[in-house]
């Protein structure tokens, strides 16, 4: 699910849809306007799930996908290989997510944990 939103209603530390990815905005910056133009915005982000960076140039009026993100919180039931099954503790339903490098260490079952869905796509946090 997202959102539309104006180019200049965008901010750093937000998120928004860059080539189909959620991606977290770390810079905007932008351009005055030309003789013949309006002024041009240059957002560049990093994807939620790939971690990738990613630009995006367009005009300062034109309207872009704003992501709706959706924090959880869920209770660890089991770890096999790269991945694990969680609970989510408002729905009761049952997920299971593969683990990235950067949250292995600070996992362990009957442990809970925040986890992020965005675009039907869900990562641990």
């Amino acid at each position: 699910m997202w959102e539309q939103k104006e180019v200049s209603e965008l901010k750093v530390n937000r998120y928004v849809n860059i080539d189909d990815e959620p991606c977290k905005i770390t810079g905007i910056s932008t351009s005055k306007p030309g003789k013949h133009g309006g002024a041009k915005a240059r957002i560049e982000g990093v994807s939620i799930f790939s971690g990738s960076k990613k630009t995006l140039v367009s005009p300062v009026k034109a309207k872009v996908q704003v992501p709706m993100i959706d924090k959880r919180r869920a209770q660890i039931l089991s770890i096999v290989n790269n991945e694990v099954q969680l609970m989510d503790l408002e729905t009761y339903e049952n997920i299971i997510i593969p683990i990235q490098d950067d949250v292995e260490s600070t996992l362990e079952e009957g442990g809970e944990v925040m986890y992020m869905i965005a675009m039907g796509r869900q990562r641990l946090m």
